[in-house]
């Protein structure tokens, strides 16, 4: 099943990522470009990622990471949802 229409990602790609180590949309998104586009995306994404094995800690130390990083297309609006 597609996850990204933009790009063309499945949920198997996104959960590969995932199964390697990202831990947040921007990690996805850095591997993959899934949700850089319209960003419609970006809540199934976090869906994938609510299922992986990311510990708090990991999940700190990447959102501390990803402060740099450009915005996502609708991470905003989909994290304040």
């Amino acid at each position: 099943m597609y996850v990204c229409s933009c790009f063309g990602v499945t949920e198997a790609q996104v959960q590969r990522h995932v199964d390697d180590g990202a831990c947040t949309p921007r990690q996805v998104a850095s591997a993959c470009k899934a949700g850089t586009d319209c960003g419609s995306c970006v809540r199934r994404i976090q869906a994938i990622l609510g299922r992986g094995a990311c510990s708090r800690r990991d999940l700190a130390t990447a959102a501390v990471a990803d402060r740099g990083a450009p915005a996502l297309a609708g991470l905003e609006d989909a994290a304040a949802a």
